[in-house]
């Protein structure tokens, strides 16, 4: 599955997306339909489904880590975090992402 994930695509190269952050473990790139002026994804590297499959604590660690940092970095003081957990709430792409949305 994780080869036919759009994310894990993305993660890998195959579209020359920017990343706006990156770690050893995490990127973080523009959601291209943004719902709001600043709407970054935060995904792990490694395929994960969803929240529901996640069972590396220290990687969840990263992950929120990386939405910190990633906000200090652009100067985002406020901002909305969301995680759509399975298809009934909203997950259309199942790779597990951290939302951020905010305004500059």
């Amino acid at each position: 599955m994780a080869d036919e994930c759009i994310f894990c695509k993305i993660i890998r190269g195959d579209f020359n997306t920017e990343f706006v952050y990156e770690t050893e473990n995490t990127v973080v790139f523009n959601d291209i339909n943004p719902k709001a002026p600043i709407h970054m994804l935060v995904c792990p590297k490694v395929h994960v489904e969803s929240l529901n499959e996640l069972e590396d604590k220290n990687l969840m660690a990263e992950l929120i880590q990386t939405v910190k940092d990633v906000t200090q970095k652009i100067g985002l003081k406020s901002y909305k975090t969301l995680i759509n957990t399975g298809k009934e709430a909203g997950q259309e792409v199942f790779h597990l992402h951290i939302h951020i949305l905010g305004n500059k």
